[in-house]
């Protein structure tokens, strides 16, 4: 049974979208510059994974006077403190760093005593503490994750698709990498494990969209021999755009019930995603496939790669 809604996508569209492709080029290479900009300046608002802390959740009968935590909570000479509410008023999340030398758990009974005193039965269903040298390993194995991700796609699109298509695909995930970092640097949105996910997701899923054009565009550039570089792009658009969209708005309803009904932990990681999937979407289109007019491919190798692959069919 198909979705009523699925009708109004037109099958045969013509949108002319190369003609836009150098004004989306400037605003692509303004939003990456503002956002390598605000990375060095803002800076990424590392969570307890990366930079070592506690995390301690408190959850009382009666809404919870933030304000209050603050005060009692910034009196103990605790680093870095931060307290945040949840969704519902009742709910509240402080993180800190314990003082030099001092011993986490105590710390941490220390932080509890004192919530208990304008509190009274408040309860603590999480605490999270992380070394140093345990979130220093973490840092490391999450940039290490996102490396050989990079490289892997990187390595497929290159051998699956020309030289051309697959410098398209570096600039695509460069650009959609240095944005969300951006977003998130704005946003100061934690930087933790659900971050790298997110990150490595995103890659998943706008590789997956440029793939899905540019073989349609090395199909179209068999079929059409005679036609121009700009409006087989324009063509193959087209006709992959109601699969884009299709999938673009499905992945969005489920990552916006997620992100209403998930949780804070939750909310960060679907976030991340929704700009991903908007900035993925949008990179396949005018930031992808529009790198082959700077760059074209060579036509003749495109009927090289035809022979071969009608030779290496049983």
């Amino acid at each position: 049974m198909k979705w009523p809604f699925i009708k109004l996508i037109p099958k045969n569209t013509k949108f002319g979208f190369v003609r836009f492709s150098i004004p989306a080029a400037i605003v692509s290479l303004v939003l990456c510059i503002a956002s390598l900009v605000s990375c060095f300046t803002l800076g990424l608002n590392f969570g307890i994974d990366f930079k070592g802390g506690t995390v301690v959740e408190a959850v009382w009968d009666k809404p919870i006077n933030l304000a209050q935590v603050r005060e009692r909570v910034g009196n103990m000479n605790l680093r870095d403190v931060g307290v945040q509410d949840f969704q519902e008023p009742n709910q509240a999340m402080i993180r800190f760093l314990p003082p030099e030398g001092a011993d986490a758990s105590a710390t941490v009974d220390s932080v509890k005593a004192e919530l208990r005193a304008i509190m009274p039965g408040v309860k603590f269903p999480r605490v999270e503490v992380v070394g140093p040298k345990v979130s220093e390993e973490l840092g490391t194995n999450g940039a290490l994750a996102l490396g050989i991700a990079i490289i892997l796609v990187v390595l497929y699109i290159w051998t699956r698709f020309e030289l051309q298509m697959g410098f398209g695909s570096i600039v695509a995930l460069a650009h959609d990498i240095i944005l969300t970092l951006g977003f998130m640097s704005i946003t100061q949105l934690d930087f933790s494990l659900t971050t790298i996910a997110a990150l490595l997701t995103i890659i998943g899923y706008s590789m997956n969209d440029t793939v899905v054009v540019f073989d349609r565009m090395r199909e179209n550039m068999r079929k059409y021999k005679k036609m121009s570089l700009g409006d087989i792009i324009d063509l193959s658009t087209n006709e992959t755009l109601s699969r884009t969209i299709i999938t673009a708005l499905t992945t969005f309803l489920a990552l916006l019930g997620l992100t209403v009904v998930g949780g804070e932990t939750m909310q960060v990681f679907t976030v991340i995603m929704l700009f991903g999937v908007f900035i993925g979407t949008y990179s396949s289109i005018y930031v992808a496939a529009p790198v082959l007019i700077l760059w074209p491919p060579k036509r003749g190798a495109e009927k090289a790669a035809a022979r071969t692959e009608a030779d290496a069919r049983p």
